[in-house]
């Protein structure tokens, strides 16, 4: 006797089969719940070969939608599948569980897509969390990505690469156990945030451990690797989860300084729980920025389900602690100019885990946090960002001076990818003005895991105080017309990373910035950069571990501040960094 999963699923396939569009393969999916048809909620007594052929469908469907429009989220509720989960472009898995132990998962919780020679440096925007993954047969498991591709709160009892072998571009593993081995192939750069790692191996250009457990050694410059023994400050990003009572909440973790090792090893993780009636869910077929306004105008906390939400007012959070949660990368794209969403200068604001596209009129920024004359001491309830991505072009032309501003103190950045789209569309240097990725203009402002790219001036300008950077990563843009047209006061070029001369106390580490030049008439004109890194030369000024990479044509001068060689064609350097001195 067929059970009444069954039936759903044989329903589901055979409108699987007579769709004709690939967005509609999971439209009529037994698997929906309250925040529907994107978000698929599995549990462990459903049938296991209906769950493994949708996750094969949905593979299928989205491992080559790069600039695609559809969003999807698979969630897991407590329990033990014997399946892998393979996760591609617009797709995030995430467990349930109050803990990664709580969904056990026999075999992996993968990304394996890869173009024709191995390579993932194209393999974006996807994720996984709160996963405990038992592999199989021994078999290394493959988190093979680049960018905005986080694999967060994991727990792995065996091995993982973070490549297959060819050119991989990222990436991030925080807030994790790795019991074997983890590394790279032939990655370029990796960033390890409060984990710990039976051991790593491999990677080429840049290295950064910061709070990790059994980090490999500081090898600089042989292997270049950057050690920090223990993270400053953090907190968690907020996670759905279900209750006891068999409820959805999110869970908010406390903020914690000085740590190392991932916060939920001990089963004793600070927060706060909140119920999912205290949040707006909003649907992009539904809600537009009057009624998201409205709700957090009501106290409502924001959960973005999976979509495209086109924006034409400003999201304003006015109230403390607010939390605004993504699903399956929701993207934000601003009308008429808008900011997408602003924040004002408030404590223990959340925002984790969605995009923001540019729009076709050009946005001051992006993302806006805390207004111009932000003055407040917020440190012991920091506002804080998490898996937060900005695109200029690629799926959509748009324009933006800079994708995010940060104006309050004390701010935390937990990963960002800020990207002026190097493919796709809108690429071209007149197609807008897109001046900087990130601009800081708030003091003790902590960003971990920067990847910043491609902007038409500096990628990031910050002019906030005691800011620091822990891992960076950035490639200056392609194709700039001539040394007429892109130079910062008659230098060629704008420096990557941009302390501002009033400055007089900044701390980075583990810096990459890499130049790849290319096309006429960038080539037959010899555009060069010339410095990676400028910062004043003040005492209060040290940057730590800089690596330059230059491609096959122009190249990077002097790494900091007319400091260390040229890195020419086919170079890859490594400067030990800078300490001011006046």
């Amino acid at each position: 006797m067929k059970t009444l999963a069954s039936i759903l699923l044989l329903i589901f396939i055979a409108a699987c089969s007579n769709s004709h569009k690939d967005h509609q393969v999971l439209d009529t999916s037994p698997y929906t719940s309250i925040f529907g048809k994107n978000v698929l909620v599995f549990d462990d007594s459903m049938d296991l070969e209906g769950i493994k052929m949708t996750l094969h469908r949905l593979h299928e469907q989205q491992k080559y939608s790069e600039f695609g429009s559809e969003r999807y989220a698979l969630l897991f509720k407590p329990g033990t599948y014997n399946l892998d989960v393979t996760v591609d472009y617009y797709v995030q898995a995430l467990g349930l569980g109050r803990y990664p132990k709580d969904v056990m998962i026999n075999g992996a919780v993968q990304s394996i897509t890869t173009t024709s020679s191995n390579k993932v440096t194209t393999m974006f925007w996807r994720g996984a969390e709160n996963f405990k993954v038992v592999p199989q047969d021994d078999k290394m498991i493959y988190w093979a990505v680049s960018q905005a591709a986080p694999y967060r709160r994991m727990h792995v009892v065996g091995d993982i690469n973070f490549d297959k072998g060819g050119w991989a571009s990222g990436g991030v593993l925080a807030n994790s156990v790795v019991e074997g081995r983890a590394g790279l192939t032939s990655g370029q750069q990796w960033f390890t945030r409060n984990s710990s790692i039976g051991s790593w191996e491999g990677g080429n250009w840049n290295r950064v451990f910061v709070g990790v457990d059994d980090a490999p050694n500081d090898t600089w410059p042989d292997k270049p690797t950057t050690i920090i023994e223990k993270t400053p400050v953090i907190r968690e990003k907020p996670f759905l989860t279900v209750t006891e009572s068999g409820n959805y909440a999110v869970f908010v973790p406390e903020l914690v300084k000085e740590t190392s090792g991932p916060s939920w090893i001990n089963g004793e993780e600070e927060g706060k729980l909140i119920p999912i009636d205290s949040f707006h869910i909003a649907f992009p077929d539904k809600d537009n920025a009057t009624s998201i306004n409205q709700a957090l105008a009501n106290g409502k906390h924001i959960l973005f389900t999976p979509g495209i939400y086109k924006i034409d007012e400003t999201l304003t959070v006015t109230r403390p602690n607010t939390v605004i949660l993504g699903l399956g990368l929701p993207t934000l794209i601003p009308q008429n100019g808008k900011v997408a969403l602003t924040t004002h200068d408030i404590p223990g604001v959340k925002l984790a885990g969605f995009m923001v596209d540019a729009g076709p009129d050009l946005s001051q920024t992006l993302i806006q946090i805390g207004s111009e004359d932000s003055e407040a001491d917020y440190s012991n309830n920091p506002i804080s960002l998490h898996d937060i991505y900005c695109r200029v072009g690629g799926a959509v032309a748009g324009q933006a001076e800079t994708t995010v501003t940060i104006n309050s103190n004390y701010v935390i950045g937990d990963h960002f990818w800020l990207w002026r789209a190097d493919h796709g569309v809108g690429t071209e240097w007149l197609d807008g003005q897109n001046k900087s990725g990130l601009v800081v203009n708030g003091d003790h402002v902590t960003i971990y895991g920067l990847f910043n790219e491609h902007f038409q001036g500096y990628q990031t300008l910050w002019n906030g105080e005691h800011g620091r950077t822990y891992f960076y990563q950035s490639e200056i843009p392609y194709s700039p017309p001539s040394i007429e047209m892109w130079n910062d006061n008659e230098k060629p070029g704008f420096a990557s990373y941009k302390v501002a001369s009033n400055v007089e106390n900044h701390k980075a580490y583990g810096l990459g910035i890499y130049s790849f030049f290319r096309g006429e008439p960038t080539v037959s004109n010899n555009v060069r950069l010339e410095n990676a890194v400028e910062v004043p030369d003040h005492s209060g000024i040290e940057i730590t571990h800089i690596s330059t990479f230059a491609g096959r044509n122009g190249g990077i001068n002097h790494v900091i501040n007319g400091l260390g060689g040229s890195t020419n064609s086919g170079e890859l350097k490594h400067y030990d960094g800078f300490k001011g001195k006046k």
